[in-house]
């Protein structure tokens, strides 16, 4: 008897019992439905952190100022004024950097036409879409010429563009911020949600000198020379811990720190820690889906079990087959191949169970999905080893009865 026989001789006995062919699959299904969706889930959401480390932009790295200290409390990142356009322009004359770009930024109202929305407002260069790799969906980006006279030129994010100006074409049209009129003369390609889960879209981007002269610096006390960050390409990707070094001892340096003193300010390589992020959301998915295929084991010995039932109820027939010419190996693979094809069903039954639960989490909770063709082939792999192995002891026993006593059994 070959496979294809003893499967199609394993169905007909599985048909024959239906009900208890179904509850001895549910382990494996649980088992399988559970592995698929942790694995999809988590597979989705290292898919969102690899593109928004790709929205970052190639090499980059954050320089902010340092927290200030009072009393021994510590208040936020970035309230004192430590860097300023100076300290950007040294940055960019480093061997291992390509580009620096200052920037200071605040929030604003603003207003076109009838309509108004309130945003940030990031006051910039020209390299900081270069440092971004942000390209244009429409316009042009601001000249160094208006950089130079504090020009009102702005350009905005997709999401601004969607509020204001709805299916409007936005390219030359005015708004006004903070009660300055500026036009629009271009707008930025969607970049989506960033890793902390701020909308990146949603900004308007002017000339630094007109931010200073006519909006933030205007709308409070900070010092005109000061930026709030700046941001930095490295030349390459190797180059980018030697870069970190390189503006750390510049701006030492530059901000007269003497030896043992604390620096006041911080230099970041925002691709890091969404990396590990990255690996630890990669770790924790794989961790639960080891956790879930604890139930593909239970599932296991639960068919082991009904197996050995199984043999058990159908003993004269196994002595019948035997005492007809029947080879034991023939006997064995039967019931081998029905614990199999038990454990396969249940696979495939887990895995459409799987991916529609994967699929309502997603829309529930607005978490991405991803379904991989490895996972799946994994999940039916370990589902049919499964079978394999906890069929293997109810077909071996079944194909040692003797003929002669398993015909005298009632």
């Amino acid at each position: 008897m070959n496979w294809i026989e003893s499967f199609r001789t394993a169905w007909r006995a599985l048909r024959a019992n239906k009900l208890r062919s179904f509850l001895t699959m549910l382990g494996i299904i649980v088992g399988v439905a559970s592995v698929i969706t942790m694995v999809a889930v988590g597979s989705g959401a290292q898919t969102q952190i690899a593109e928004q480390i790709r929205t970052l932009g190639a090499n980059v790295l954050m320089v902010q100022p340092y927290t200030t200290r009072e009393g021994g409390a510590r208040s936020a990142a970035g309230s004192r004024h430590t860097l300023t356009e100076s300290d950007a322009d040294a940055i960019a004359q480093l061997q291992s950097v390509r580009a620096s770009a200052p920037s200071v930024r605040g929030s604003v109202q603003i207003v076109s036409g009838n309509r108004n929305w309130n945003t940030t407002v990031n006051g910039t260069t020209a390299q900081m879409f270069m440092i971004r790799e942000w390209p244009l969906a429409a316009g042009r980006y601001f000249s160094p010429g208006e950089e130079e006279r504090a020009g009102r030129a702005a350009l905005i994010g997709a999401t601004v563009a969607r509020e204001l100006f709805g299916e409007k074409d936005p390219v030359g049209q005015e708004i006004r911020v903070l009660n300055t009129p500026f036009e629009v003369v271009g707008v930025l390609a969607a970049k989506g949600v960033s890793g902390a889960g701020r909308d990146q879209d949603d900004i308007v981007f002017v000339p630094i000198s007109t931010a200073k002269q006519r909006l933030i610096g205007s709308a409070s006390n900070v010092n005109r020379d000061a930026v709030g960050y700046i941001l930095v390409t490295a030349i390459s990707d190797g180059a980018m811990e030697h870069a970190r070094d390189e503006i750390e001892a510049l701006l030492r340096q530059r901000h007269r720190l003497s030896m043992g003193q604390e620096n006041d300010f911080t230099v970041t390589i925002p691709s890091e820690t969404m990396a590990l992020q990255h690996a630890s959301t990669r770790t924790f998915a794989w961790l639960l889906a080891a956790v879930a295929s604890v139930s593909l084991i239970v599932g296991g010995i639960s068919i082991m079990n009904i197996m050995l039932v199984s043999v058990t109820e159908r003993t004269r027939e196994i002595g019948l087959r035997l005492a007809l010419g029947a080879r034991r190996r023939d006997v064995r693979n039967q019931f081998l191949m029905e614990a199999i094809t038990l454990c396969l069903l249940g696979g495939i039954i887990g895995l459409a169970l799987g991916v529609g639960a994967a699929i309502l989490i997603a829309d529930l909770a607005g978490w991405p999905i991803f379904v991989g063709l490895d996972a799946v082939l994994l999940a039916m792999f370990f589902a049919g080893g499964i079978g394999m192995f906890f069929g293997w002891y109810p077909a071996r026993k079944a194909a040692r009865l003797e003929p002669v006593e398993a015909l005298r059994t009632e």
